[in-house]
């Protein structure tokens, strides 16, 4: 199933792509053209910026586990499973926008990696 974000993901990506290549194509042909330098340097950066954030946004809020499995995006609300020890409670809390729950963030402090867990 494509999701909306998905679809916003997809998209940004390609304009990131064609930014990109269209930079370089422009900053090869540049001589001939002027101004072209400042142009170019402008698409790639646009570009490489785009694609920069498209990757990132897609796993910023993804566990480890569900990333390594390839795992689709899950519901809002949080873990269902019980958490391994490694985890440890936070004092940070947020409401999820998608489902209006009271999250809990726990953290396992070796790695960095967090989890969130509905509350009440």
């Amino acid at each position: 199933m494509t999701t909306g974000a998905t679809v916003v993901r997809v998209v940004l990506g390609i304009i990131g792509a064609m930014l990109l290549l269209g930079g370089i194509a422009l900053a090869l042909a540049g001589s001939a053209i002027d101004g072209a330098w400042v142009a170019a340097a402008w698409m790639i950066l646009s570009g490489s910026v785009l694609l920069i954030a498209v990757v990132i946004e897609i796993s910023r809020y993804r566990s480890q586990t569900a990333e390594l499995g390839h795992m689709g995006p899950g519901p809002g609300g949080g873990e269902t499973a019980p958490l391994e020890p490694r985890f440890q409670r936070t004092d940070e809390v947020f409401v999820d926008p998608t489902s209006n729950r009271r999250m809990r963030v726990y953290l396992d402090s070796n790695t960095g990696e967090r989890r969130y867990v509905a509350e009440g």
